[in-house]
């Protein structure tokens, strides 16, 4: 994936391809700026605190649930502590945007086909939805990955379908890329839910942390 390079006028940058601050300047390796360490707030406390807490190890490992890039999970693990869920959400971002294409391959592999969120029942737009998902993947190789926490439920199935249909037709370096942007969006919305469920502990291990599908997050605003 093309990333964007500090030659680049603001102006001239998409908006959803912009450098957030926290990007450095300047890196040895253009594919992959760091993120800078981020300062402990005022008192040294903030909501982040159980996840700033946490070993490498069980961030990490709790970071791969929202986003499965080993190499984006362990740069974010590595540049805590984040003052607040926004400096997070931002750092998430970056290292979103830096993915390489082996890291998203890896992460399109851990996720599952979106689905609405209740897809028991049977109907002729479930069983659709499950022909599209095979022809898609047989089409491109990966999962159908969608973002969905701003789709009312009642409205998740037929947005899928339409969804499914326009990037069926898509070129596969084009759909590779807004399958990409799909999983910046998910990792968000996950990484959101991470935070909220963490419990409040230093020492908390990854089994103390409410699972988070590998598929579409539930559909709750964040």
């Amino acid at each position: 994936m093309t990333t964007v390079t500090t030659q680049n006028s603001p102006n001239s940058v998409p908006h959803s391809r912009r450098r957030h601050p926290l990007s450095a300047a300047h890196d040895a390796d253009p594919g992959r700026l760091p993120i800078p360490a981020q300062a402990t707030p005022r008192g040294g406390h903030s909501g982040l605190t159980p996840f700033n807490a946490l070993p490498q190890s069980h961030a990490e490992a709790a970071l791969m649930r929202c986003c499965g890039s080993l190499a984006w999970a362990h740069r974010l693990a590595a540049h805590r502590p984040y003052p607040d869920l926004d400096a997070l959400l931002a750092a998430a971002d970056e290292a979103a945007y830096d993915l390489t294409p082996a890291d998203i391959t890896q992460a399109l592999a851990r996720e599952e086909p979106a689905r609405p969120p209740d897809p028991a029942g049977y109907s002729a737009a479930h069983t659709a939805l499950a022909a599209a998902h095979a022809a898609y993947e047989a089409r491109f190789g990966h999962p159908f990955v969608l973002f969905l926490d701003a789709t009312a439920p009642g409205e998740a199935l037929d947005h899928l379908l339409s969804a499914l249909r326009d990037r069926m037709g898509r070129e596969p370096d084009e759909e590779r890329s807004l399958a990409a942007e799909e999983l910046r969006r998910l990792a968000r919305g996950r990484i959101t839910r991470l935070v909220r469920n963490l419990p409040v502990t230093r020492t908390a291990a990854p089994g103390a942390i409410r699972p988070e599908r590998s598929g579409n997050s539930p559909y709750v605003p964040v």
